[in-house]
């Protein structure tokens, strides 16, 4: 046999999260069930469950370069999506790497703090994030209090949360998605600035009454990747992939998991 059919695929550089619910296991999870196939480079193993973070054991640099090439060299990717870089070396490993690689869409989830409030990124590599990382994206995914510490002011009202999506733009990223789910309003207002066309687009849903909110940020973040992947503009992947991830907050709010933040439902499309 020789097979005619292709898939789209998608990278996650990120750690992984032994609880399943946010990390490599979520971006794979959002993957898949956004039609692509998904592959993975970790770059820290974490002790993690719906309660918090309870260790993080960084992977080697070499190794994750190793598994990044493996990759190209072999089956390639038609898009990725980084999540937590938690060191300088880490964010500087991974540049020096993909820069010998064509890259068509590279989408940054700037990963920080967890939804428990444990720190994910050194304080030395919030610099190194912002000069290395984020000029290369296509896409950058911040959340509030992550845009926050990139601008470093705060950020309260929305006539300042809209300044903010365009001035995330100067960090060099093509794209900027601000999500505002960390805001106490209950209608949510995403907004994505397009720094090419200097437009800002809004995208509102209302706020869904649930903890599980566990892996949100790598589950859209991803989710968007894909729809990139498989050949669809920012603004439409983006709206997609918000879409999608609202759609498994709702759902996951069903469900009980653990004895803190649940899960979304990635998979609701194909089971209850």
């Amino acid at each position: 046999m020789n097979p005619k059919n292709t898939y789209h695929k998608a990278l996650t550089i990120a750690g992984s999260d032994s609880g399943g619910g946010a990390g490599i296991q979520a971006d794979i999870k959002s993957f898949s069930a956004n039609g692509v196939y998904g592959m993975s480079a970790i770059t820290a193993i974490t002790a993690q469950n719906t309660m918090g973070v309870q260790g993080i054991h960084p992977v080697p640099l070499d190794s994750i370069r190793q598994q990044i090439v493996s990759i190209m060299d072999d089956i390639g990717t038609d898009a990725i999506k980084t999540g937590m870089l938690h060191s300088s070396g880490v964010i500087q490993t991974i540049r020096d790497t993909l820069q010998g690689y064509s890259t068509p869409h590279l989408v940054v989830d700037p990963v920080m703090v967890a939804t428990s409030g444990d720190k994910l990124l050194e304080d030395d590599a919030i610099q190194t994030m912002i000069e290395v990382m984020l000029p290369m994206a296509t896409l950058i995914t911040p959340n509030l209090p992550e845009a926050e510490i990139i601008l470093t002011r705060k950020i309260e009202t929305y006539e300042q949360t809209r300044q903010a999506a365009k001035d995330l733009a100067n960090t060099g990223a093509r794209a900027v998605l601000l999500k505002s789910g960390h805001s106490r309003e209950a209608q949510v207002n995403d907004l994505l600035y397009l720094a090419d066309q200097d437009e800002l687009l809004e995208f509102p849903h209302t706020r869904v009454n649930t903890g599980n909110t566990h892996g949100t940020g790598c589950t859209l973040a991803s989710a968007i990747a894909a729809w990139l992947a498989r050949g669809e503009p920012v603004r439409e992947a983006t709206r997609k992939g918000l879409d999608y991830t609202f759609q498994a907050i709702e759902k996951g709010s069903a469900y009980r998991l653990g004895q803190g933040h649940g899960p979304v439902h990635h998979f609701y499309h194909f089971w209850k």
